[in-house]
């Protein structure tokens, strides 16, 4: 329970810290561009146009709405984070208890390092993860719908009891879930791709007769991680565009975004309008190919 209570506190700290970078990157993500390019120069020091990055697009926000007006979301993504953390602690307790599932070497003990071991705990951490997902779906829509509201100007989510009363009045219970499949597949997927990738790294490549072999393990499941969260990056942008689509805000409809039936609808307009990867940099963000900036709707079409 101790262990429980300091990671929640301590997700909870990260999560206002971080909740400015989550914001402006939704904000991105959904295609809201406020501000127009500029010439400036890229990482070889060509000349070329660039879009508005993280530090510019605070400081409109905060033109705007004021210092607090970076925090737009926070209430319901706190709750998210402490009762996914609670849900995360109990399943993982609760698998312990009974026994992990042994997907490979039957009712066998398997060998910590071992590939039946690594198997098994990502098994483990995956039904965590994904009860702990299901769980503050809910919570996490709520959150990028407030957070969508500074592209209209509404007020239509403004608490985490009133926005749950709308969210079901409007769409009933499945408009809770929206986008709840493809973040559920993007997790899931880039769980197995950092722990597999890792094992056999860490099998493969690290001889443990070598000096520091434990932080370098560390450092190799710290690549590992991020390389698998670019790799399943499309799935957390369509599941954060599906949150919001058709939902009655001026983020999650023409012309910002079209109205797509399916989340597989979505992901097909992104990859044929070459958006796959809209919202993965705040940095150096490059002016996008055969693009045109339209400064009356601030996005470009």
């Amino acid at each position: 329970m101790a262990d429980t209570c300091g990671q929640v506190l301590l997700g909870s700290g990260l999560t206002v810290l971080s909740h400015p970078l989550m914001y402006i990157k939704v904000l991105i993500q959904v295609g809201h561009e406020p501000l127009p390019p500029t010439l400036g120069r890229n990482l070889f020091g060509r000349q070329v146009y660039q879009l508005p990055g993280l530090f510019a697009y605070a400081k409109h926000i905060i033109k705007i709405d004021g210092k607090a007006g970076l925090f737009k979301g926070l209430g319901p993504r706190l709750c998210a984070g402490t009762i996914g953390t609670v849900v995360h602690s109990k399943v993982v307790q609760t698998c312990q208890e009974q026994g992990t599932p042994q997907v490979l070497g039957g009712q066998q003990k398997a060998v910590e390092g071992s590939l039946q071991h690594v198997v098994n705990e990502t098994t483990k951490e995956m039904i965590a993860r994904s009860c702990a997902t299901i769980v503050t779906h809910p919570f996490h829509v709520i959150t990028l719908r407030c957070m969508v509201q500074f592209i209209g100007r509404e007020t239509k989510y403004s608490g985490v009891f009133d926005s749950i009363v709308t969210v079901y009045r409007e769409e009933g219970i499945l408009g809770f879930f929206a986008g709840l499949i493809p973040r559920l597949l993007g997790d899931v997927l880039s769980l197995w791709i950092c722990n597999l990738l890792a094992h056999l790294i860490n099998t493969y490549a690290i001889d443990d007769s070598m000096s520091h072999t434990g932080e370098i393990k560390n450092c190799s499941q710290a690549v590992t991680g991020f390389f698998a969260s670019m790799l399943t990056y499309p799935f957390v942008l369509v599941s954060n565009l599906m949150a919001v689509n058709n939902c009655g805000l001026a983020g999650g409809l023409p012309p910002y975004a079209s109205v797509y039936p399916t989340w597989v609808d979505c992901w097909r307009h992104l990859s044929r309008e070459g958006n796959m990867s809209r919202g993965n940099s705040l940095f150096f963000r490059k002016l996008p190919a055969g693009k045109m900036y339209a400064i009356d709707q601030k996005r470009f079409f």
